[in-house]
C-alpha cells in the first residue's frame, strides 16, 4: 500500500504534539512522536517553543469536536508562527471549518497519520506503527483499528474505516519490547476488539490473542507484569472468554464493557441488540468464582433518541444491580452521517443531562462502596505512575496514593501495597512487604451488590 507525502516539515527543527481523545490516539501520537525524533527532531512540551504543533483529535462528540477548534486557537493565539497540524477522525468532520481557522496548514485524515511519521509502505492493512516507549507509566498497545459493525449513533467507521487488527505476532513483539522497556503495565487496546482478527485469515480472536501472550510472554514475566483489557464488547463475554479469564497469569482482575444502554428498545434503536442485560449477569455470576475481586467498568449513553422514561429506568435498575465499580456516562450527542442524528423523538438535552447526572451520581457511590471494600484486602499490587505526591493504579483500577515514598521505587515500578482508607473513588495505601504482586485467587469479599 503506498501513500504520497502529505505535509512537507520543510526547515521545521521541532515539534509540539497535543492528544484529544481516546488511548488509541495516544498510542498513535507516541509512534509519531518516535518517528520525528528518530529523524533529528526536537520535541517540545510547550506550543510556544515549536515549529510544528500536530493535534491530533478526536471527533466522537459534538463537544470533542469544539475542543479541538478551541485548542487550534489557544495554540495559534500562543505562538503565531507555528504551523499547526490537525490529524485524526476530527479531519473527517470538521475539516472546512478547521481549514479555515488562523494558523492551520494542514488538516489529515486518520488514514494520513502512517504518512505523517513517514512511513509510505506497508505489508498489511493495518495502520504500520509501533512504539517501543510511551509517555504514561501505564503503556498501550493497539491491536486493532476501525469498526465495521455500523452502530447508529456511531461516526468511527466513517472516520477510522472498517476493522483492520494487526497480526499476532507484531502484538507479541511489541508487548517484549515494551516490557524490556520497564514496563509493568500494559493495556491492550482497539476500536473493537470483538472484531479482531476478523480480516487476518490466521483463525484468530481476540480471546486467541490474549492467549498467544500469555504462552509467550507469562513464562518470564507472570508476578513481574501484567496486562489490561481496554473495552471489550458484550458479544465478547462467552465461554472461551471466561475459559481465557480462568487461566491467565497475566491480566488485570478487571474488566471493562461497551454497554451504552441496558433497556431492550434502546439497544435495538442503537443497532446493539446483540446482548441483553441477562448475558451480562450470567457472564458475571460466573466470573466471580473465578475472580473474587474484580473492578468492572462500563460506558453508557444517556437520552438516546426515543429514549422514554420508562427506558431511562430500565438502565438505571439494571446499573444499580451490576456490580460496577465505576462508570462513563455520556449524554448522546447527534454526529454527522449517523443514521441516529435524523431518528424521530430527538431527546431534550435537558432531559439527556438530567438522566446522565442520575447515572453519574450511581456510578459514584458504587466507586466509593468498592473502595472502601478493597480496605479489608491484605495486599494490592500498584504501578507507580507519579511522585508528587506517589501515587498509582492498582490491579482493580482503582488509583491509590501512597502516605509515603516508596522505598527503591520509580515510575513504572510495579510495587505490593497495603491498603489503610477509602476516600471517595480512591484509596490511600501504605507499601507493603507481602511477597509478590500476584492477584489475590480467594478472598473473604465478593463485588456483588455495589
Amino acid at each position: 500500500m503506498k501513500s504520497e507525502p502529505i505535509f512537507d516539515l520543510g526547515t521545521a527543527e521541532s515539534f509540539c504534539l497535543l492528544t484529544l481523545g481516546c488511548k488509541i490516539n495516544q498510542y498513535e501520537t507516541q509512534a509519531l512522536r518516535e518517528a520525528w525524533t528518530t529523524r533529528g527532531l526536537t520535541e517540545r512540551t510547550d506550543a510556544r517553543q515549536a515549529d510544528v504543533v500536530v493535534i491530533n483529535a478526536c471527533a466522537v462528540t459534538s463537544k470533542a469536536s469544539a475542543d479541538v477548534r478551541a485548542a487550534v486557537r489557544g495554540t495559534h493565539r500562543a505562538n503565531p508562527e507555528a504551523r499547526i497540524v490537525v490529524v485524526g477522525c476530527v479531519a473527517s468532520d470538521d475539516r472546512e471549518l478547521l481549514e479555515a481557522l488562523p494558523g492551520v496548514c494542514a488538516v489529515l485524515s486518520q488514514r494520513a497519520k502512517a504518512a505523517l511519521a513517514g512511513i509510505f509502505e506497508a505489508s498489511s492493512p493495518f495502520p504500520p506503527l509501533s512504539i517501543s516507549d510511551y509517555p504514561r507509566a501505564r503503556a498501550v498497545l493497539k491491536v486493532q483499528d476501525g469498526c465495521s459493525h455500523g452502530c447508529s449513533y456511531c461516526i468511527v467507521p466513517s472516520t477510522r474505516g472498517t476493522a483492520v487488527s494487526r497480526p499476532a505476532r507484531d502484538v507479541v513483539a511489541e508487548a517484549r519490547r515494551l516490557l524490556d522497556a520497564g514496563f509493568r503495565e500494559i493495556t491492550l487496546s482497539g476500536v473493537n476488539l470483538r472484531l479482531y482478527g476478523s480480516d487476518l485469515g490466521e483463525n484468530i480472536d481476540f480471546w486467541g490473542l490474549v492467549r498467544l501472550i500469555e504462552r509467550e510472554l507469562a513464562p518470564e514475566w507472570a508476578g513481574r507484569a501484567r496486562l489490561r483489557l481496554s473495552s471489550l464488547d458484550p458479544a465478547q463475554l462467552t465461554d472461551q472468554g471466561l475459559e481465557t479469564l480462568a487461566e491467565s497469569r497475566l491480566l488485570c482482575p478487571h474488566l471493562h464493557l461497551s454497554l451504552q444502554s441496558l433497556a431492550p428498545g434502546v439497544l435495538a434503536r442503537m443497532r446493539r441488540g446483540h446482548y441483553g442485560p441477562a448475558t451480562i449477569f450470567r457472564f458475571l455470576e460466573r466470573l466471580s468464582g473465578i475472580w473474587p475481586v474484580f473492578g468492572l467498568g462500563a460506558d453508557f449513553i444517556c437520552g438516546f433518541p426515543g429514549e422514554t422514561e420508562a427506558e431511562a429506568e430500565t438502565t438505571r435498575e439494571a446499573m444499580a444491580a451490576l456490580p460496577l465499580t465505576y462508570a462513563h456516562v455520556f449524554p448522546y450527542s447527534p454526529r454527522p452521517r449517523t443514521s441516529a442524528a435524523a431518528m424521530p423523538n430527538q431527546v431534550d438535552e435537558a432531559v439527556k443531562k438530567a438522566r446522565a447526572k442520575e447515572l453519574r451520581t450511581l456510578a459514584g457511590r458504587k466507586a466509593h462502596a468498592f473502595a472502601r471494600r478493597l480496605t479489608r484486602l491484605d495486599s494490592l499490587a500498584v504501578v507507580l505512575e507519579d511522585d508528587e505526591p506517589w501515587r498509582g493504579r492498582c490491579e482493580y483500577y482503582v488509583e491509590c496514593r501512597f502516605d509515603a515514598a516508596p522505598e527503591e521505587a520509580a515510575r513504572r515500578a510495579l510495587v505490593n501495597a497495603r491498603p489503610i482508607s477509602a476516600r471517595q473513588t480512591r484509596l490511600d495505601v501504605a507499601q507493603s512487604d507481602a511477597a509478590g504482586c500476584d492477584s489475590p485467587k480467594s478472598a473473604a469479599f465478593t463485588p456483588g451488590g455495589l
